[in-house]
């Protein structure tokens, strides 16, 4: 755990306020977040960074709630966009745009459309055709859009195979060797300014090896691009350094930060970055009830009220999180072997497999740990289970930042067409 999420008087708090307190007023399952931890997460990243003076883009994908954008927009933080709706929401927070990057592989027409009109800071362009594309929209809309290319160095950094990007055989970014044609193309077309190059090679990063690999591609670009006679200004390496779910050992933002020194120094480049995980990651939690133990033929069956729909980082990636009682168990309580599992009609609705856990009973709390990231974002209605509120605790203090939808604000959005009739046809009663 962490001073932010820690045993008190035999109980567990979220930096000043009981847990159990917030379940009992909001019910679970239910997301719990820590404004001083996203704050000493940032501040732990930026200072480490001081020296190069950098645009720190938060990955709105990690966590996109506006309580904690504008959180972030507070600390002086930029936003790391994906999508209109992600873009939206980082103007919405109070981000400017001039502090707003634009990455993803599929851009559509009415999304680049949207950020140009936005006049955001960068857009990371991704092919040759969204590079037409964008040029033939700036260009009618009398506008010039300021962009990067991402490149693919082809480093695989040894992460799990669904969140590796830098690839060749992965479908980010433009092949290294295809980049200067492609930024001497940009500086060709109406409507376009390259200023720099990006990269970004995967998330969940402990070696910083193949970010070295990776840099130092990116640094040999921007020197062969130099020579050629283009202007590259910026440099945006992406985000993916690593957190701790269990005993993991990441690099620290002091030694990433030594390595970026080391290698884009020489070069005077303005340097972005674009943390998610690292940022929200250890700032929340997922808080659950527990509904049944069940005496399953090899060990326990812990049944909890959450369920992949909420957190779907064990059933997509095979994530392990930590799973602690939210009432303290004591020093002695025995540690034994159970499956924690949710209620969806799948068996990979599972959260651990034989984890030593102490005794549980029908109505405890437990909280799932380092669940800040790619968790609220990810979660679903599936089952027609409503998405779980989203809670952040500030000291003493905690509201609400996403409510629990009722099941008529759910399907409030659905309709039945005319011709299906007004319901189902009445039986002929016999006699």
């Amino acid at each position: 755990m962490s001073e932010f999420f820690a045993y008190r008087n035999g109980e567990l708090y979220a930096e000043d306020v009981p847990v159990a307190r917030i379940a009992a007023a909001v019910g679970t399952p239910f997301y719990l977040y820590s404004a001083a931890a996203f704050t000493a997460q940032y501040r732990a990243f930026a200072e480490a960074l001081a020296a190069v003076d950098p645009l720190i883009c938060y990955a709105v994908k990690a966590n996109s709630n506006l309580a904690v954008l504008h959180l972030f927009a507070r600390l002086g933080a930029g936003a790391d966009v994906v999508s209109e709706g992600e873009l939206r929401r980082a103007l919405a927070a109070g981000i400017p745009p001039q502090r707003i990057v634009f990455s993803g592989v599929g851009k559509t027409r009415p999304e680049l459309e949207v950020a140009v009109a936005a006049g955001i800071r960068q857009i990371n362009v991704e092919s040759v055709p969204e590079l037409h594309r964008l040029a033939d929209i700036a260009a009618a809309a009398g506008r010039t859009a300021q962009i990067a290319i991402r490149i693919n160095p082809d480093v695989d950094a040894h992460t799990h195979g669904k969140i590796a990007t830098g690839r060749k055989e992965d479908k980010f970014g433009i092949p290294y060797g295809e980049a200067v044609a492609a930024y001497r193309l940009a500086a060709d077309l109406p409507g376009i300014d390259p200023v720099g190059l990006a990269v970004h090679i995967g998330s969940q990063i402990g070696d910083l090896g193949p970010c070295r690999a990776a840099f130092s591609r990116l640094a040999e670009l921007v020197v062969a691009l130099r020579r050629g006679g283009l202007a590259v200004r910026h440099v945006d390496l992406g985000g993916g350094l690593g957190i701790s779910y269990r005993d993991e050992a990441p690099a620290s933002p002091a030694a990433y930060a030594a390595l970026v020194r080391e290698i884009f120094d020489p070069l005077d480049v303005a340097l972005a970055f674009e943390p998610g995980r690292f940022l929200a990651g250890p700032a929340g939690v997922l808080v659950a009830g527990i509904v049944y133990v069940k005496a399953g033929p090899a060990r326990r069956i812990v049944v909890a009220d959450a369920a992949m729909n909420d957190l779907i980082r064990p059933a997509l990636y095979d994530a392990w999180h930590r799973i602690v009682p939210v009432r303290e168990p004591a020093p002695a309580a025995p540690q034994t072997a159970a499956d924690v599992v949710g209620p969806v009609c799948e068996s990979g609705d599972t959260f651990a497999v034989a984890r030593e856990l102490p005794p549980l009973a029908e109505g405890d709390l437990v909280a799932f740990m380092t669940a800040g990231a790619y968790g609220a974002v990810m979660s679903s209605t599936y089952n027609s289970r409503p998405l779980v509120p989203e809670v952040l605790v500030s000291g003493d203090r905690y509201a609400v930042v996403r409510a629990r939808p009722s099941f008529d604000e759910m399907t409030r959005l659905e309709r039945v067409p005319d011709w299906l009739g007004a319901g189902p046809p009445r039986r002929q009663e016999a006699g």
